[in-house]
């Protein structure tokens, strides 16, 4: 089921002297070679996408709609097919895999939507004068997106761009590709016009420096890692390039006394590790008011001690494999840092098995503000446990990193609800769930977690230039 990998440029498929291996992060083995793009081939993107804006952007919302629709039926009609190259690239259980690509087709119909509501206004003036605001699409976009939702991160870059009459250079991520190339084939397949969607992939660096200084290029939107954020918004900025930046995150889940202790941990421990905790806006540093800090650490532990790992493909698995080699070593340094300066291992902390980039279910109790993990993110299935004595001691727990992209809590007080609202520095606040965002919510995050919203009203924003015409009626 793993398709043969190329870029798409202008309406067309194409192979490059230059590839590399894409690899199955369960069995380590090759699914295929991955075509990465010359200086020549980004030229060509630009050239096409210059080309697709021109014609995109003068047609009408209504049949822009209509193409974006027709793709996202596609999109539904061929889950299976997607889902399981997600899983043989990425490594997340096959079940998992086909409620991303319904989750990737939602974000193209909201925005379809959103496409025949980009409204302007009329501003009231004084006689013989008219103020109007008209939106615009941006112009080209240069999107970057990451490995961890193969199909649904590259969806929503993709549905803002078209829904606004943009047209979009993609580079998706390097290890898990099929997920970018099965939207432009299904949108190849509704007719979108040539240039319209371009997808390359290839070195990141290259790829950037090359994309975002050019003139075409009016807006840069990226997901990934903060450090990688700030270094394109700089490089944006010499140019004078809007951005979009959903960077990192280190999720709080703030659990109060008066919460059902056994449900809140049940669903923690499980939230945790789906998708092997590869999201950003993954549950990770729980605080736990102290007289019910016992029973939701074994409770918590417990589930997740008992999570199945294992290839994605095969049934009954809740938790595949880190999708690359590097994490591995990385969660490892986490738990042994937290270890040095004190923390206790309550289940977990090591490599699971000896083929593929597995790592146990891990939960570290009683950890230290000192320990590494307290600070950086771990993109992996480790979560930390921490007493806190107050609803002041765990907001201000929360607060204490530099990221601000999602936030959690549990509890069924009122006070405690407004007091959180007002007081927790995130773009994301869900109280009694571990759910996000939607399509049609707004989402992005304060902080270093990143500038802009996707999804809901707000999610074309970005993708659309705002123009203030003042007409009078006679020469003044």
């Amino acid at each position: 089921m793993y398709p043969e990998l190329k870029l798409f440029i202008a309406g067309e498929w194409r192979a490059t002297a230059r590839d590399l291996p894409v690899v199955n992060p369960a069995t380590e083995k090759e699914l295929g070679r991955l075509p990465h793009a010359e200086i020549a081939d980004l030229d060509d993107a630009l050239t096409a996408a210059e080309a697709g804006l021109k014609i995109w952007s003068a047609t009408s919302p209504r049949e822009r709609s209509d193409t974006i629709l027709r793709a996202a039926k596609l999109l539904r009609e061929r889950q299976e097919e997607i889902a399981q190259s997600i899983t043989l690239e990425h490594g997340k259980p096959l079940h998992q895999a086909r409620l991303e690509v319904i989750r990737g087709a939602e974000f193209f119909e909201w925005d379809a939507g959103e496409a025949m509501r980009t409204y302007g206004r009329i501003i009231p003036a004084a006689q013989g004068h008219k103020f109007a605001v008209h939106h615009h699409p941006i112009g080209v976009v240069a999107a970057f997106s990451p490995w961890n939702f193969p199909m649904s991160q590259p969806a929503r870059k993709i549905a803002g761009a078209l829904a606004s009459g943009c047209s979009i250079i993609l580079k998706a991520a390097e290890e898990t590709p099929a997920g970018a190339m099965h939207i432009a084939r299904a949108f190849q397949d509704a007719g979108l016009p040539a240039g319209v969607l371009n997808l390359v992939f290839g070195d990141p660096s290259e790829i950037s420096d090359h994309l975002i200084p050019q003139e075409p290029v009016r807006l840069v939107a990226f997901t990934g890692s903060t450090t990688v954020g700030r270094h394109l918004t700089t490089m944006a900025s010499q140019h004078m390039t809007s951005v979009l930046m959903e960077l990192g995150g280190h999720a709080p889940v703030i659990v109060c006394e008066d919460t059902d202790v056994q449900a809140a941990a049940l669903s923690g421990a499980i939230r945790k590790m789906r998708n092997a905790g590869q999201v950003c806006t993954s549950p990770t540093r729980f605080f736990v008011h102290e007289n019910i800090f016992e029973e939701f650490t074994e409770a918590f532990v417990a589930r997740a001690a008992k999570t199945v790992v294992g290839n994605g493909m095969d049934a009954g698995v809740e938790m595949g494999p880190l999708a690359n080699d590097r994490r591995v070593p990385a969660l490892s340094a986490l738990v042994e840092d937290a270890r040095a300066q004190g923390a206790t291992v309550a289940t977990g902390g090591a490599r699971h098995g000896k083929q593929g980039y597995f790592f146990q279910p891990t939960v570290l109790v009683d950890v230290p503000d000192n320990a590494q993990i307290m600070q950086e993110e771990p993109f992996g299935p480790l979560a930390v446990i921490n007493p806190v004595a107050s609803l002041d001691d765990a907001i201000a727990a929360a607060n204490s990193v530099p990221y601000g992209l999602a936030g959690y809590a549990f509890t069924n007080r009122a006070d405690y609800i407004d007091r959180m609202i007002d007081a927790v520095e995130v773009g994301n606040l869900s109280i009694n769930t571990l759910e996000a965002s939607m399509p049609e919510t707004p989402f992005g995050g304060v902080k270093s977690s990143g500038y802009g919203r996707e999804g809901g009203s707000e999610g074309l924003d970005n993708y659309l230039s705002i123009k203030h015409v003042w007409h009078a009626r006679n020469i003044v």
